[in-house]
């Protein structure tokens, strides 16, 4: 009898354990889709209960996505998708008890790269498609150089997309910060005369570290202002700091660079041309490259100090001098670039203010001063804020208001309006400032 019983519990066991086995097996299913569209990629993401099993494979004529999900439970319908790209024209699956088929109808053709990511909050398991378009965005020609010009401020708003960064004590996401004090900056850069902001994210979705250097280049940035919200383990720290490339980044990344001779023409502009057919060409390309690393890291040093005296007005400060740091944004070695940290999300206090319109506005404004002061300070030769400079003349014996408008090229009137005098007498010492 009790080899009965024992014959029959081990039955049991076996049958709990085919059971649980082919519940493990099939445990995994397909929770949510989301789409993420920008100018030069979409994004997929498909939201999974457990790692994904997958295989996948492209088809033309028409061109289609095709990806096998093995191990899933729930039969072969997708949920609702979110989102949407010109590139997809429909999601649609097939499938049986275990196994489901996906396909993307495409717009065009692609190089998909479909790869899985591990949990991280908020998300869970994700099986990810990224489909790059064929046409990015271009380099535009430097333009033709003119008495005038606009100085471009590349703004860059952190993270984006399925890359929420930081998470505050509420649950707000450090994207959802970043990016309309990026917008309200870039509308008063905007309104300047002499200045012109260009967004490297315009809306929320994804972009690579490497794209956002990029597309500021593009562009052909004067600074590139990345902007961001700190975040710690414990809710303590607060503050808002700005970052500078550190020096061991920088040598870095000049070695780097110098080995990709296709790039130099990019990073050099006319000089890679001049200097491509000398016997000393490395040598030369490492002495621009290292000038060029050197005088971006000078500027942008100078601008963080400006934005940390325009912050500390409005905010909390972290830090009241300049960090150095690895970031991977600030590593152009022809864009001066820094990194704003505008306080701590992880801060319940700093948090709750970030989320304020009204203190968005002010870290804006405090952001715009600190610029514009730069600029009117620094500005680039061939700029409208060069132009307006007034440069400055001090009086010596045996000048008079005639010889210097005719010193200078200007009329006596221009002379007198600008410096408000009531009469041509000028005195020893004086300081005139000059049209």
């Amino acid at each position: 009898m009790k080899t009965n019983n024992y014959n029959m519990l081990h039955v049991l066991l076996l049958l709990l354990l085919a059971l649980f086995s082919m519940a493990s097996v099939a445990a995994n299913q397909v929770q949510g889709v989301r789409i993420w569209p920008s100018p030069d990629n979409t994004r997929v993401v498909f939201d999974l209960s457990a790692a994904p099993d997958h295989k996948y494979f492209t088809l033309d004529n028409p061109h289609r996505l095709v990806i096998d999900l093995s191990n899933i439970k729930g039969g072969s319908n997708l949920p609702a998708v979110s989102g949407e790209s010109p590139l997809i024209k429909a999601i649609r699956s097939s499938g049986d008890a275990n196994r489901m088929r996906i396909v993307l109808d495409l717009a065009k053709s692609t190089k998909a790269n479909v790869f899985a990511l591990s949990p991280t909050p908020p998300y869970g398991h994700r099986l990810v498609v990224d489909l790059p378009d064929d046409q990015p965005v271009q380099n535009t020609p430097p333009p033709a150089i003119r008495a005038a010009r606009d100085i471009v401020i590349a703004i860059d708003a952190g993270h984006g997309g399925e890359d929420p960064g930081s998470i505050g004590p509420s649950g707000f996401y450090e994207k959802n910060i970043t990016l309309p004090v990026a917008r309200q900056l870039a509308q008063l850069i905007d309104r300047q005369p002499g200045m012109k902001a260009m967004m490297v994210r315009t809306n929320d979705y994804y972009i690579h570290v490497n794209r956002r250097t990029e597309i500021a280049r593009g562009q052909q940035a004067d600074l590139l202002v990345s902007i961001h919200a700190d975040a710690f383990t414990t809710p303590q720290p607060r503050g808002a700091s700005v970052w500078v490339l550190s020096l061991r980044r920088a040598t870095t990344e000049v070695g780097r660079m110098l080995e990709q001779t296709e790039r130099h023409s990019e990073l050099l502009g006319g000089v890679a041309e001049i200097i491509k057919d000398s016997a000393n060409e490395r040598y030369l390309a490492q002495t621009v490259l290292d000038l060029s690393m050197n005088h971006s890291m000078v500027t942008a040093y100078q601008v963080a100090g400006e934005v940390l005296q325009e912050l500390g007005k409005v905010a909390h400060l972290h830090k009241k001098e300049p960090q150095a740091a690895s970031f991977g944004v600030l590593k152009a070695p022809d864009i001066p670039s820094i990194l704003v940290e505008i306080g701590f999300i992880s801060n319940p206090q700093d948090e709750k203010l970030m989320r304020s319109s009204a203190h968005q506005a002010k870290l804006a404004q405090s952001l715009f001063t600190a610029l514009k002061r730069h600029f009117e300070k620094s500005p680039p030769a061939d700029s409208l804020f060069a132009q307006q400079r007034a440069r400055e003349h001090r009086v010596s014996a045996g000048e008079s208001l005639s010889l210097l408008a005719q010193r200078y090229n200007v009329s006596i009137d221009e002379l007198r309006n600008l410096n408000q005098l009531t009469t041509d007498s000028i005195r020893v010492g004086q300081t005139l400032r000059i049209p």
